[in-house]
C-alpha cells in the first residue's frame, strides 16, 4: 500500500461512502492494529473485540481527519490508543485459579511465570493512573514500537518532553516495583 492508495480511499470513504474503499483501508492496517491492541490486553477475544471498535470508531470519525496535520498511521494509532485506555479503565481485572493454569516443568520457572504476568498487570494498572499523554507516550513506545520522533509528530509534543515524560515514568516504575520484582526483574 501506498500513501496515494490511502488518500483515495480516504477520500472515497468520506465523498461517496465506499465500502469497498473503507475495506481496503481496514485490512491495510488490521493485523497491525489487532497486534497492537493484543500486546496490551488479556487475551484474543478483548483484543479482537477492541480492534473492530478501534476500525469502527475511525470509520466513523474519518471526516475529521486531516492529512495536514499528521499521517493517516498515526491518527490511527491516536484513536487506537485512546480505545485501549478506555477500555482498561472499564475492565475489572480477572482471576484464573491455579488449578486451570498448566504445571510448568519446573516450580521455579512457574513461580517466575506468575510474577511476570503479576508484575505486568501491576505496571498496567499503576501506569494506568498517569495522565493520558503519559499513557500515550509509554503505550505507543512499548507496544507500538513508535520512535519517540513519531510520538511527537503524534501528540504534538516536542521530543524532549516526550522522552522526558517516558524517562520519569520508568524510574517510577522501577522504584515502586524493583524491590519486591527483583528476583522477576532480574537484578
Amino acid at each position: 500500500m501506498n500513501e496515494r492508495d490511502e488518500i483515495k480511499w480516504i477520500r472515497n470513504i468520506r465523498l461517496f461512502g465506499s465500502k469497498k474503499d473503507a475495506d481496503l483501508l481496514i485490512r491495510s492496517y488490521y493485523d497491525e492494529i489487532y497486534r497492537y491492541a493484543f500486546r496490551q490486553l488479556s487475551g484474543a477475544a478483548d483484543a479482537y473485540d477492541l480492534t473492530q471498535e478501534i476500525f469502527i470508531s475511525v470509520l466513523q470519525s474519518i471526516k475529521t481527519y486531516k492529512k495536514e496535520q499528521a499521517s493517516f498511521r498515526t491518527w490511527l494509532y491516536h484513536i487506537a490508543t485512546n480505545k485501549i485506555i478506555d477500555h482498561r479503565r472499564k475492565k475489572t481485572p480477572q482471576t484464573i485459579a491455579l488449578d486451570e493454569i498448566e504445571a510448568a516443568a519446573d516450580e521455579t520457572d512457574f513461580v517466575k511465570q506468575l510474577g511476570q504476568s503479576e508484575l505486568l498487570y501491576l505496571i498496567e494498572v499503576y501506569v494506568s493512573c498517569f495522565p493520558l499523554n503519559v499513557q500515550q507516550i509509554y503505550r505507543l513506545h512499548v507496544y507500538g514500537d513508535f520512535t519517540f520522533a513519531q510520538i511527537s509528530l503524534s501528540l504534538s509534543l516536542p521530543e524532549g518532553t516526550v522522552k522526558s515524560y517516558y524517562y520519569r515514568l520508568q524510574k517510577k516504575i522501577r522504584k515502586e516495583f524493583y524491590d519486591e520484582y527483583r528476583d522477576v526483574i532480574g537484578g
